[in-house]
């Protein structure tokens, strides 16, 4: 998979420092992966879960929340966002989510 784009992580890893090396470590088998459905997803990353067209990351043992846009036909995965639990929880990152 292609992902896009990796500054977001970048600059998730200045606010949040301990997320750095989960975050390395999904991104590395994100590159590696040969997904075509969520159901791929699900056997690499058991906790994704789709939320309308997005699909949510836990990352760091629950702690934050990588939201994703996946297009699968041409194997690229966009990042919508990086979240902390809280940001999360405020639910600011649903716009652009929904099923249209």
């Amino acid at each position: 998979m292609r992902v896009i784009s990796r500054s977001a992580i970048r600059e998730f890893c200045q606010r949040f420092s301990k997320a750095e090396t989960s975050l390395d470590v999904w991104y590395r088998n994100v590159v590696d992966a040969d997904w075509n459905s969520l159901v791929d997803v699900r056997q690499m990353y058991p906790q994704a879960d789709a939320v309308g067209r997005c699909t949510v990351f836990n990352i760091h043992g629950n702690r934050y929340r990588l939201i994703a846009r996946i297009n699968y036909q041409h194997r690229t995965l966009y990042i919508r966002g990086i979240y902390s639990h809280a940001e999360y929880d405020e639910g600011g990152w649903k716009d652009g989510c929904e099923v249209v």
